[in-house]
């Protein structure tokens, strides 16, 4: 094999192992597979009690009979295959109704019961009057029922020693089924549960890492240059200000970034975000101090908006990044969880000012809101209050609210928006989720019944939530290390990023167009 070099072969193995393992998983081992597991098989005794004869703790009766010796079985029946197993799938006459028998020698069965099945299983295989689903002395029968893949059901039995049987441990169950066409004959499995592999993956991985050990060894050996840094990385310094909902991204992202790309600094300082209009307007005032006549970008800032921007500033451009996801919060001792769009509104309208009369306890309503600028309050006037502005404020001070009397007073960001929320008797706000999540003495509040989440906001169900988007004065270059921040935040990485701090990518949701409302 002259002329073929040691990198090739391995690279040739490389690719090698991946297809076994595929092969193995998929069409040698994937075939139909009826497994089941015996999840727990416990007689209900007291172990740690002394003498000849160990007592059962607590006398079961079933029916009005005492049991001699009682013992608890949970099994788990699963297709453990890549293919569905239906009814014609089952090794047994076409008019015998039983697909699984188990059976427990040495005891009886006095009681059973399905205690868990997949969505995809229909009820109507466990019902009473089901054929083929009966308890027989010392057996259990179980129909045909149609498993899809990955589809499982649970069946849990009480049993009692039968007289005649005098070992002191119960034999294991005996589960008899089997399919046509499975694995091994089709005989049903005893299956294990793998918390990281099966052991032929696990032989299959290790070569796998010994093939990119090799890899590596011979890389270094010829004194290659480490990998190229991502196509996104560029040299400088990024100013970023805006949202304080969306900073905890922002602060990971730019950690990340300036880690994978030593040559850009993301400096970040409280003052970089002071709320969604601030920011827009540092975005602007820095691009007014451009040259006059020139047509480029600035390359060195961004904005994050929650939400669209106002009319006029035509030189900030958006750009949706990801949905973020608001709430209403309140104090612990209001005694809500839930509140209708409606009473939300009368809330806000002043109709409603005390917890009693959304039958909480007697408080007066204190509303904690954020600073005008803020993307978190327009969000709320927005979405939730169908733009009706927010009631005038009783103090400047929230620590002066009269706690005898409804009031409203205002902060200046996130985290002293729920300090006050969370120290403040009868208070409501409005927070990001994730922050509020995190926070202690806060309680999230429903609204119509439907919890924060991003699936009731992407279906229209929930209604707290706005297009965070990035603003750029222009067009920033392409090299520039604005644009290589936000192609990062597109690409795999910052979205990893973007999802772990609760906001859904825009690419991602179902209804992308979603996040793009008009006016942006």
């Amino acid at each position: 094999m002259s002329g073929v070099s040691w990198e090739s072969v391995i690279a040739v193995f490389g690719l090698a192992v991946p297809v076994v393992a595929a092969l193995w998983e998929f069409v040698l081992a994937g075939r139909k597979r009826l497994g089941y597991r015996v999840q727990m098989d416990t007689t209900v005794r007291d172990s740690s009690t002394s003498g000849p004869e160990t007592r059962v703790f607590q006398r079961m009766q079933w029916d009005g009979r005492t049991l001699a010796d009682p013992s608890v079985v949970l099994l788990r029946i699963e297709n453990v295959g890549w293919s569905p197993i239906v009814d014609g799938d089952y090794v047994a006459p076409p008019t015998d109704p039983v697909g699984v028998r188990i059976a427990f020698p040495g005891r009886r069965v006095v009681g059973m019961a399905v205690t868990e099945r997949s969505d995809n299983v229909p009820r109507s295989f466990f019902e009473p009057d089901r054929a083929g689903f009966a308890t027989t002395d010392g057996v259990i029968s179980l129909p045909k029922v149609i498993l899809n893949r990955r589809a499982h059901y649970k069946v849990l039995a009480v049993l009692d020693r039968e007289e005649s049987f005098r070992e002191p441990d119960f034999p294991d169950p005996v589960v008899t089924a089997g399919v046509v066409g499975g694995v091994r004959g089709g005989t049903i499995k005893k299956t294990e549960y793998y918390p990281f592999a099966s052991r032929p993956v696990r032989w299959l991985l290790a070569l796998l890492v010994l093939v990119s050990v090799a890899q590596s060894v011979s890389t270094f050996a010829r004194g290659e240059d480490a990998a190229a840094a991502p196509l996104d990385c560029a040299e400088g310094t990024l100013h970023l200000s805006g949202s304080t909902a969306f900073r905890p991204v922002l602060e990971l992202a730019a950690a990340q970034y300036t880690k994978t790309c030593p040559g850009a600094r993301i400096p970040l300082t409280d003052n970089s975000f002071r709320g969604s209009v601030p920011g827009l307007d540092t975005l602007a005032a820095a691009g007014g101090k451009t040259e006059p006549g020139t047509d480029a970008g600035l390359g060195d800032r961004l904005a994050f908006s929650d939400g669209p921007k106002s009319d006029g500033r035509p030189q900030l451009l958006p750009r949706p990044v990801a949905l973020s996801l608001f709430t209403l919060v309140v104090s612990e001792d209001t005694g809500v969880r839930d509140l209708s769009l409606k009473q939300v509104r009368d809330i806000y309208a002043g109709r409603i000012t005390n917890w009693s009369q959304v039958k909480g306890r007697d408080l007066p309503i204190q509303l904690v809101s954020r600073h005008p600028g803020s993307g978190t309050r327009s969000a709320l006037e927005k979405r939730v209050l169908d733009g009706r502005p927010l009631p005038a404020v009783t103090t400047n001070d929230c620590r002066s609210l009269d706690t005898g009397r409804p009031g409203r007073c205002e902060v200046g960001g996130t985290p002293a928006l729920l300090d006050t929320v969370a120290t403040t008797p009868g208070a409501l706000g409005h927070s990001e989720v994730g922050s509020a999540a995190a926070h202690e003495g806060v309680r999230q509040v429903r609204i119509d019944g439907y919890p924060a989440t991003l699936e009731g906001a992407d279906q229209g169900a929930y209604p707290f939530w706005e297009t965070e988007i990035a603003y750029t004065y222009g067009e920033p270059p392409a090299d520039s290390i604005a644009a290589g921040f936000l192609r990062y935040l597109a690409d795999e990485v910052g979205k990893d990023v973007i999802r772990s701090q609760g906001h859904r990518p825009c690419s991602e949701l179902d209804k992308p167009l979603v996040c793009r409302p008009a006016g942006s």
